[in-house]
């Protein structure tokens, strides 16, 4: 398939420039069998007791930096990725590029380049308290570049899930947005299981493919970490008849991603690393069951996944629908609940 196969028209009045006033308050369609408009305070009776939904417990760290270097002139840091204590890598936005050896100064505080890795800027912080806690007192909410205002206090909680835990992403895995503690609790009573893993959500979530084969795009790579409280929940699941619902698609790269590294007999082990899987029709699911996901970008990567898992011509008749019903899109916007397409999850 080619990338403008995944065009479509989303006016900009439809494109959530902020939370709804509740976390669960979001609309949520259910694309199955046929389209149906629903609220996301509806997805525990879409579920049955037994079925195990699977959260990121990632945390979005203030990675929008802002400074000069030592010449005077200004520059926009983006953290991509905290590789220890010290060093990080990060893209630039500069006049003119620094060599290895610049110094870039965030208000008293000082970053020294020490080259480059492909398209991101190997720094390192000269304080002695840590990136993270330099992050945390220099840095700002890195919003995603759709969004038109500037962070406030009312993103710092809401651009964050409920279940935040590990500090990592410079995006927020937008899909569990939607979930407060009385939707959780709502789901235990339910009888739904719930487990968590970890994957960083990176910058490259919204870079666009652009290449017009999908067959030359680079995917751009991002951590991840499954543990063996998660695969025996996932065992447990698979014994009583219960499905795996991933929330967003970054926890199905990450399931995916590790049940690619192992044998096919469907007992998943436990798995830590940098997955660069970019899932477009034609792949065939192992582990994931249901996708609740977002709405995403026209071109995305992200839209490719969804395709694959609900099928190209379903899929993009649901977001037809989804403009023509004003439901809100991207990060801030509704959700959707995506039956898997026929043939494309591993019996």
């Amino acid at each position: 398939m080619r990338r403008a196969d995944f065009q479509y028209e989303l006016p900009d009045a439809l494109i959530a420039q902020y939370p709804s006033v509740e976390r669960s308050a979001s609309r949520l369609l259910h694309v199955g069998e046929q389209l149906a408009d629903r609220r996301i305070v509806e997805l525990p009776s879409l579920l049955a007791p037994g079925d195990l939904i699977v959260f990121n417990d990632t945390r979005v760290i203030p990675a929008r930096l802002f400074g000069r270097k030592s010449s005077g002139g200004r520059v926009e840091v983006f953290v991509e990725r905290v590789l220890d204590s010290r060093e990080f890598l990060a893209q630039l936005g500069v006049s003119k590029t620094p060599k290895a050896g610049g110094v870039i100064e965030i208000g008293d505080d000082r970053l020294t380049v020490l080259g480059r890795d492909d398209d991101l800027f190997h720094l390192r912080y000269d304080g002695d308290d840590g990136v993270m806690a330099f992050l945390e007192r220099a840095g700002r909410l890195p919003l995603p570049p759709y969004i038109g205002h500037a962070p406030d206090h009312h993103d710092a909680e809401r651009y964050q899930t409920v279940f935040a835990r590990e500090p990592g992403a410079v995006a927020a895995p937008t899909a569990g947005l939607h979930f407060d503690q009385a939707l959780l609790a709502a789901l235990a009573a339910r009888g739904v299981e719930s487990a968590t893993l970890t994957l960083h959500v990176g910058a490259g979530t919204f870079q666009p493919v652009r290449v017009d084969d999908l067959r030359e795009h680079r995917m751009h790579g991002e951590r991840y970490a499954i543990d063996a409280q998660l695969c025996a929940r996932l065992d447990a699941a698979r014994a009583r008849g219960g499905r795996v619902i991933a929330v967003g698609t970054t926890v199905t790269r990450a399931l995916e991603s590790a049940a690619a590294l192992q044998d096919r007999d469907g007992t998943l082990q436990p798995a830590a690393g940098e997955t660069h899987l970019f899932i477009t029709p034609g792949y065939r699911f192992r582990i994931v069951d249901r996708l609740l996901t977002n709405f995403h970008l026209p071109e995305s990567t992200l839209l490719m996944l969804v395709c694959a898992y609900g099928g190209y011509e379903r899929m993009m008749a649901a977001y037809r629908h989804a403009v023509a019903q004003r439901y809100r899109f991207f990060s801030y916007g509704d959700a959707m609940l995506i039956e898997p397409a026929e043939g494309v999850v591993r019996s």
